[in-house]
């Protein structure tokens, strides 16, 4: 008998996949959409958390920024890239935990490329500030990927733990 989908590590990573990038738009389309952010500019949502309209052109930190529309196609095949082997892992492992962050991680790059290729810029929104320090603005698929990376580098770092104390 053929285990379901769902308790496979690659039905997991799937379902994680589907449910940040869903996140993802679903959040962009109400920032722009419902709340008319890029018309309100900033909206504070409480102490420390505001909701900031950035439309950003580059990557990470702003990095490569200059490069114009040459760089929105760069960035989306490379992104699109970088998932297509994020699936092969996700596909592969027998770990439902790094199944989960790869998915956390592909549908956070897809959720950018899809802004990219339909506004031109990745919608940024989530700005974070406290005691005159400021993050950068970011957004959910982002925050999805910082934090299966987080994931996955505790569990390598248990990991090893584990292995040499064997």
């Amino acid at each position: 008998m053929s285990t379901p989908l769902m308790r496979r590590p690659f039905g997991i990573g799937f379902l994680v996949l589907m449910l940040a990038l869903s996140a993802d738009q679903l959040s962009k389309y109400w920032i722009l959409y419902g709340l008319d952010l890029p018309e309100r500019v900033s909206v504070k949502v409480m102490p420390g958390l505001n909701f900031t309209m950035v439309w950003n052109h580059a990557v990470t930190f702003g990095m490569f920024g200059g490069l114009g529309n040459a760089g929105r196609i760069l960035f989306s095949v490379i992104a699109l890239s970088v998932a297509s082997g994020l699936l092969v892992w996700m596909a592969r492992t027998p770990s439902k935990l790094t199944a989960a962050c790869v998915g956390a991680i592909t549908g956070g790059a897809i959720g950018n490329v899809i802004d990219r290729v339909r506004y031109g810029a990745v919608v940024d929104f989530i700005h974070a500030h406290a005691f005159g320090w400021s993050w950068y603005v970011f957004n959910v698929a982002d925050s999805a990927i910082v934090c299966a990376v987080c994931v996955l580098v505790l569990q390598s770092v248990f990991s090893d733990r584990q292995q040499q104390a064997s």
